[in-house]
């Protein structure tokens, strides 16, 4: 009763995320744009049952050769998901339960977040906009990447941990960010940059060692708890075919959003083109975009809100949403092209994923902002969380069902030809890919593949990063930071 009494907040987003992830629990599965989730579960599954972690190569993809798809591809929700297939589930269910898990940590860390700024009501609003925000359903159900909306659920804990202060939490955000989706990681990194840079500063202007700065600290141990990961991905990258993913049809300047299609575009399950008329929606919802510019005007009006540390917020988040939106569209290309690295983000539109959190936060901070012109926060709060439902839980559903079973996205054609051609980018450069399935290799998987010293070393600083994080804990649990 005293936990439902400190977080009813948290117990209302457990139940109106119901709807979000109602369409896994019918049986069968629906056709997505990366249709490869079930059988990447049920390969880290097979590869685990065989007594190997971490999983870097899987047996049966690579057109039966297998190939290092965990060296760099981000591995986390396949490692979830194969735990539920150790629990006893088959790939599919185990890959749906994956799925709804990641999708609802979405909510929940956002409502921690925006709890510590704006209130209960604050964090219920955020919680459930974040959850709900258009982009999040093109993720799930258009395009399927599991990856992407996996990092989309850790960004709050990041940034949670990073302005408390508090090494576990911001140390698995952040870890949990990289070991998700390295690009949106990546896209996240400045601002967390920014946030340690500052608490390094202040440190130093103190006279104290940067390197205990909690901030600081957050960001080396999630460095090297996940180096397991990362390290292995840079290094061996040019062994592989990953740097065929830029250009071409992934060429970012074919991929900026017009203006308008933020504000509304036809809702789709087709791709991204060049031009205004694309087969996915990329609207950041009409809600999401008035409650943002509802916050930022009341800030400016409200003379002690705008000098306070709410205030603040509310400045930042809406200098990152108005970035965000600028990344989007065709007038920044300029910046895209003075970065070379942002070619590998391949399409602006995944800058979306920033816009969510940024109007996700505005829109809890409204409820903060009222409640200072004495309108009950309860009242603002139902009112924006009905009209969100009303108007954006019609986008979390699939475009059909389809009649499948785990066997269908695990037997070996399946694996060695249909999943293999989806994705063979991690194969060798010179490799000769089969024309049809008769080409594929048949028979049991090789075997005698070792590790690198460059993967050894980096499980090596992965194993230290995650000792000195259980050494760090204890320690300031006793009292000695």
């Amino acid at each position: 009763m005293q936990f439902f009494k400190k977080y009813y907040g948290l117990v209302l987003i457990l139940i109106l995320s119901f709807w979000a992830v109602k369409p896994f629990f019918v049986s069968g599965f629906f056709p997505i744009h990366d249709d490869t989730q079930i059988a990447r579960v049920f390969e880290m599954g097979k590869v685990l049952q065989n007594g190997v972690f971490p999983v870097r190569v899987v047996p049966d993809l690579g057109y039966g050769y297998g190939y290092p798809i965990f060296n760099f591809y981000a591995p986390l929700a396949y490692y979830v998901g194969a735990a539920f297939m150790f629990l006893g589930f088959d790939a599919l269910v185990a890959a749906k339960i994956m799925m709804a898990l990641g999708i609802i940590l979405a909510g929940i860390f956002m409502y921690f977040l925006a709890r510590e700024f704006f209130g209960e009501f604050g964090g219920i609003a955020s919680g459930l906009f974040y959850l709900y925000a258009p982009y999040h359903a093109v993720d799930i159900y258009v395009r399927g990447d599991v990856a992407e909306f996996w990092a989309y659920a850790f960004i709050p804990l990041a940034f949670l941990g990073f302005y408390k202060r508090n090494i576990l939490l911001g140390t698995i955000g952040f870890a949990g960010l990289i070991l998700s989706h390295n690009l949106t990681a990546m896209m996240i990194t400045p601002f967390l940059l920014i946030v340690v840079l500052l608490n390094c500063y202040i440190a130093f202007k103190n006279k104290k060692s940067f390197i205990f700065n909690h901030p600081s600290l957050i960001f080396i141990l999630s460095l090297a708890i996940s180096a397991f990961y990362w390290i292995p991905a840079l290094a061996e990258m040019k062994y592989t075919n990953v740097l065929s993913q830029i250009g071409g049809g992934a060429d970012f300047r074919d991929h900026f959003v017009c203006i308008e299609q933020l504000w509304n575009s036809v809702w789709g399950f087709g791709g991204s083109v060049a031009g205004c008329i694309d087969g996915l929606s990329f609207k950041i919802g009409k809600l999401h975009i008035l409650a943002s510019i509802a916050a930022f005007v009341l800030t400016l009006c409200v003379n002690k809100i705008r000098k306070s540390k709410n205030g603040e917020i509310i400045f930042l988040s809406f200098l990152g949403f108005f970035l965000s939106v600028f990344l989007t569209l065709e007038v920044s290309k300029s910046i895209w092209e003075a970065i070379p690295a942002m070619a590998f983000f391949q399409y602006p539109w995944r800058f979306l994923i920033l816009i969510s959190f940024f109007a996700s936060l505005l829109a809890g901070s409204l409820i903060y902002l009222l409640k200072q012109i004495k309108i009950k926060p309860y009242l603002t709060a139902t009112a924006l969380v009905f009209f969100l439902l009303f108007f954006d839980l019609k986008l979390f559903v699939p475009q059909t069902i389809l009649s499948k079973t785990a066997e269908n996205y695990t037997n070996e054609i399946t694996l060695k030809w249909n999943v293999s051609k989806i994705s063979d980018e991690y194969l060798p450069p010179n490799f000769k890919k089969p024309k049809n399935p008769s080409e594929v290799r048949k028979g049991p998987p090789i075997i005698g593949i070792k590790e690198t010293d460059v993967e050894k070393a980096s499980n090596v600083v992965s194993l230290g990063g995650l000792l000195a994080l259980v050494l760090g804990i204890i320690l300031l649990k006793k009292g000695y930071e």
